[in-house]
């Protein structure tokens, strides 16, 4: 399907709680520094769900999505590095939709060959980000706590690296298989590694739970570091006792600056082009644009087998 500028487009919007709906809104040109891009698909956000499961606090409609990849169809004034027909992704918002305009210095071009999903570069460029700030040595010791897709995501890229004994937590059986086949050595259940405490150079948390983050804090050796990725929506209580007396190095692995946001999805799609890590593997369950609560559902309730929605906008 091909949109031309200037027509209307669909988009879904939260209209109530768990309720969205398809509603037609007309697309302009893309201005200086701006790109039109036809959306493909998008991955679902957990961090969306609780603004989807609670619906509008004031009654407008609210667009979600930001995890887009799609076809350049338009280029504004002043845009060079990126040309028309160019698949681009990015954390680029509102993107439940056939068409989006956005910067151009947030788009990060797909390497050629990549299927559309192995392309979805935000949460990639999360984990990225998160990894990188780590600070990890040869032969380390390291866990993942919270196994969903960005915990198995995170595992993938570890296992590529030059880490030692690599291990996996969660309290769920089926995100602890997928554990072992997304590259840890081990996989067990929170319940089982009381005699784990203390034995970890770096540790990262990717539940954005309180029991996560007492865990993973447990977990983490003296002198050890922490790296926090889960994204945490409410207030927590942190054991500063244990951070103070084991001297641990504390990593925020959140990302909000775009510039480093948009140069780790860079980096990270070259991780995925060069064959080393099957990222696109994890985008388990596919939706159409019109089954959004569905995917919204699943993603809540995690049926087996679950980690990832694909929202499916236009596959051409």
């Amino acid at each position: 399907m091909t949109i031309e500028t200037g027509r209307l487009a669909r988009r879904s919007v939260v209209v109530a709680p768990e309720t969205s709906r398809l509603e037609e809104v007309r697309v302009r040109a893309p201005g200086p520094g701006e790109l039109l891009i036809q959306v493909i698909a998008n991955g679902l956000c957990a961090s969306d769900l609780r603004t989807w499961w609670h619906g509008p606090c004031n009654g407008e409609p609210i667009a979600l999505g930001h995890e887009p990849v799609g076809r350049v169809v338009e280029v504004g004034p002043g845009v060079d590095s990126i040309t028309v027909d160019d698949v681009v992704t990015g954390r680029l918002t509102a993107s439940f939709a056939e068409l989006i305009v956005a910067p151009a210095v947030h788009a990060v071009a797909v390497p050629p060959g990549l299927p559309y999903a192995a392309g979805i570069g935000e949460p990639l460029g999360c984990v990225v980000e998160a990894l990188r700030r780590a600070r990890l040595d040869t032969g380390d010791r390291v866990a993942v706590v919270g196994l969903g897709f960005m915990g198995l995501c995170l595992l993938q890229l570890l296992a590529t690296s030059d880490i030692g004994e690599l291990i996996a937590i969660d309290p769920r059986p089926n995100a602890r298989r997928a554990a072992l086949a997304h590259g840890a050595a081990a996989a067990v259940s929170p319940e089982d590694s009381p005699a784990m405490r203390d034995a970890f150079d770096v540790v990262f948390e990717v539940t954005g739970t309180q029991t996560g983050l007492d865990l993973a804090t447990g977990l983490t050796k003296a002198h050890g570091t922490l790296d926090i990725v889960g994204y945490h929506q409410g207030p927590r209580t942190v054991d500063l006792q244990a951070w103070n007396w084991k001297a641990l190095d504390v990593v925020n692995g959140h990302v909000r600056d775009q510039r480093r946001l948009t140069e780790s999805i860079r980096r990270g799609l070259d991780v995925v082009a060069s064959g080393r890590i099957d990222y696109a593997a994890l985008f388990t369950h596919r939706y159409p644009i019109g089954s959004i609560d569905q995917a919204y559902a699943d993603l809540r309730a995690k049926p087996d087998g679950f980690v990832k929605a694909l929202v499916v906008i236009d596959e051409g």
